[in-house]
């Protein structure tokens, strides 16, 4: 993975925090955003963990360049932030970030967000998760993406358990599911919703009435 942060002691603690994990290797620092894109892209971690306010390029950029629409081959980007900012959250998440945290969320957290982009799942610090699927899931004028009768009642299922923050394996035992099965009704659901990732496919749930109760 990929550390961007413009403070080396911040990026010095998220390497022993992360290099201690038998599955987490660091494999570049950078300290600004312009070198993120760069070294990013010539190496191809396979996930980057990208401060918000950086130099040259800040971090909503860096998102938007390496995994935004339109991106041919995106990367998983999860940005970690001191400040709780709602537009921050929104930005990120709209720009193809898998995942967003706040720099005081704990050790704990920092690592397993690591984890679930590493697998294709999403995570945000729970402080922020609540409100800001309540903002997201603010009706709209027009629904632009295809009715909940495209979808299965499988997948109307998995749904509601993306809506609830469950990870891939959490509905596996959920739903007594293979994970490639899980997987693959993922991609089905992406594909008929038009969503890019599981937090646009979360807050449609939550629009549209679809949310399974924890």
């Amino acid at each position: 993975m990929l550390l961007a942060d413009d403070q080396e002691l911040v990026r010095s603690g998220f390497r022993l925090i992360l290099q201690v994990q038998p599955d987490i290797e660091v494999i570049a620092e950078v300290g600004d955003g312009l070198a993120c894109v760069e070294t990013a892209r010539r190496l191809r971690p396979d996930v980057c963990l990208v401060d918000i306010r950086m130099p040259k390029l800040d971090g909503l950029e860096v998102t938007r360049a390496l995994a935004g629409p339109g991106v041919v081959d995106p990367l998983r980007v999860v940005v970690v932030t001191t400040f709780d900012q709602d537009d921050y959250v929104y930005g990120a998440l709209q720009g193809g970030a898998c995942g967003f945290l706040l720099k005081d969320a704990g050790p704990g957290l920092l690592v397993e967000a690591v984890r679930a982009a590493a697998r294709g799942d999403a995570l945000v610090s729970p402080s922020v998760t609540v409100r800001l699927l309540e903002r997201l899931a603010t009706p709209v004028a027009q629904e632009t993406v295809c009715p909940a009768t495209a979808l299965t009642e499988r997948e109307l299922e998995v749904v509601g358990l993306v809506a609830q923050g469950c990870t891939n394996q959490e509905i596996c035992a959920k739903l007594h599911l293979s994970l490639g099965t899980v997987k693959t009704h993922l991609g089905n659901i992406q594909a008929k919703l038009g969503m890019r990732n599981r937090v646009e496919i979360a807050a449609w749930a939550w629009r549209n009435g679809h949310r399974t109760q924890p």
